[in-house]
C-alpha cells in the first residue's frame, strides 16, 4: 500500500503541466485525497507551483506574509491605527499583518535605511576624507581627555577605575587606527578638553549611563546603534505598563489590548523614521520639522479609535502618552547603555 501511495506521488510529481503547476488529487505531502484547495490532513496547498515566481512568492508569504495583508494594513496603520488595533484585537487576523511581524519588518528597514543613508564622511579611518577623518580624530581626543579627567576625580575619590581604564584603553587604540589610516592631524597644544556636563541625578542607572555617554560620545553613539536593533522588541515591554497607567484597573481593556497597540504605534513611529532618514538623503531636509507633529497627531487618532474616547478624553491621554514615550526612551537608552557598559 506504501509503495503503491510513493508510485502515486512519482506520477503526480512528474504530471506537471506547462505552466509550472501539478495538478494532482492526493496531497503531495500526506497522500491525502484532496477535497479543496489545502489538504484537510496536513494543511498543505492542493497544488505545488514549480516556477521562479512561485518561489519568490513562497519567500515574501514566510518572511511577512505578504499576500496582500500588507496592502490592507499600512494604510489603516497611517490614518486610521485605532481601527486597525480594534479588529486586530477583535480576532481579524487573517485580514492584516500581525503587529509583530510587521514591527520587526519596520526594525529591519530601518536599520537598512539607516545604513545606506547615513553620512560617511566622517564614519571612520577607512574611506574617509580628509576632513571627516580629521573632525573625526578631534572629537575622539576631546572624549579621551573628558574621560581622562573623570578618571582622575574618580581616582581621587578612592572609586574603583577598571572601568574607566578599558574604556581609556579602547578609546587610544581608536585613535591610533584613525591617525595611521585617516587624515593625521597633531592633538593642539594647548587646547583643554570641554567640561562634562554635571547632573544631579538620584536615580544611579540613568546616571551611569549618562557619565558613560558623557566620557565617549563616539564609542557611546556606535554601541548605542549596534545594540538598539538587538533589543528593539524591548521597547513593546517597557511600553505597555505606561499605556496601562492611561487606563488603570480597567475592566474593557486589557495587557494584551494594549501591547496591540504599542506594538502598531511602535511601527509607524519606526516608519515615521524611515521617511524622514529617506527625505534627509534626497534633500528634503525641511521635512523634518513637519514629521515633528506627526507622532501626536498619530497617537491622538489611535487612542481615540482604538479605545472609543471623546475628544477632550483623547487629548488628556495624548498629552500623558506623549510623556509616557520619553519616560519608556529613557529607559531603553538606560538599557541600552547598560548593556553595552558590559
Amino acid at each position: 500500500m506504501q509503495g503503491a501511495g510513493e508510485t502515486m506521488r512519482a506520477a503526480q510529481g512528474q504530471a506537471v503541466a506547462a505552466d509550472g503547476h501539478s495538478h494532482e488529487s492526493a496531497c503531495l505531502n500526506c497522500g491525502t485525497r484532496l477535497i479543496g484547495s489545502h489538504c484537510h490532513g496536513c494543511g498543505q496547498a492542493a497544488h505545488v507551483h514549480r516556477t521562479l515566481g512561485a518561489f519568490f512568492h513562497d519567500l515574501l508569504h514566510g518572511v511577512f506574509h505578504f499576500e496582500g495583508r500588507v496592502w490592507r494594513t499600512l494604510p489603516l496603520l497611517a490614518w486610521h491605527p485605532g481601527t486597525l488595533t480594534r479588529a486586530y484585537v477583535a480576532g481579524r487576523r487573517a485580514s492584516y499583518v500581525s503587529p509583530i511581524a510587521l514591527f520587526l519588518f519596520c526594525v529591519f528597514l530601518m536599520f537598512t535605511v539607516f545604513h545606506a543613508t547615513e553620512d560617511h564622511a566622517a564614519a571612520g579611518p577607512h574611506g574617509a576624507s580628509p576632513e571627516g577623518a580629521r573632525a573625526a580624530e578631534t572629537r575622539l581626543e576631546t572624549s579621551i581627555g573628558r574621560a581622562e579627567r573623570a578618571r582622575r576625580d574618580a581616582a581621587g575619590r578612592g572609586e574603583p577605575t577598571q572601568e574607566m581604564d578599558a574604556a581609556l584603553a579602547e578609546q587610544r587604540a581608536a585613535l591610533a587606527v584613525l591617525r595611521r589610516y585617516g587624515a593625521t592631524t597633531a592633538p593642539r597644544a594647548g587646547a583643554a578638553p570641554d567640561e562634562p556636563l554635571s547632573l544631579d541625578i538620584k536615580i544611579a542607572p540613568l546616571r551611569h549611563a549618562i557619565e558613560t555617554f558623557q566620557a565617549n560620545p563616539d564609542l557611546a553613539i556606535y554601541k548605542i546603534q549596534t545594540y538598539a536593533y538587538k533589543y528593539s522588541w524591548a521597547l513593546i515591554p517597557i511600553s505597555v505598563p505606561f499605556l496601562w497607567l492611561l487606563f488603570p484597573f480597567s475592566r474593557r481593556f486589557h495587557l494584551y489590548d494594549h501591547t496591540v497597540f504599542v506594538t502598531y504605534s511602535l511601527c509607524f513611529m519606526t516608519l515615521l523614521v524611515v521617511v524622514a532618514m529617506i527625505a534627509g538623503a534626497i534633500g528634503l531636509g525641511g521635512l523634518g520639522p513637519l514629521l515633528f507633529f506627526v507622532p501626536p497627531f498619530h497617537m491622538y487618532r489611535q487612542l481615540r479609535e482604538a479605545y472609543g474616547l471623546g475628544r477632550a478624553s483623547a487629548l488628556l491621554r495624548t498629552a500623558l502618552l506623549l510623556l509616557f514615550a520619553l519616560c519608556a526612551l529613557a529607559l531603553f537608552f538606560v538599557l541600552i547603555m547598560a548593556q553595552s557598559s558590559l
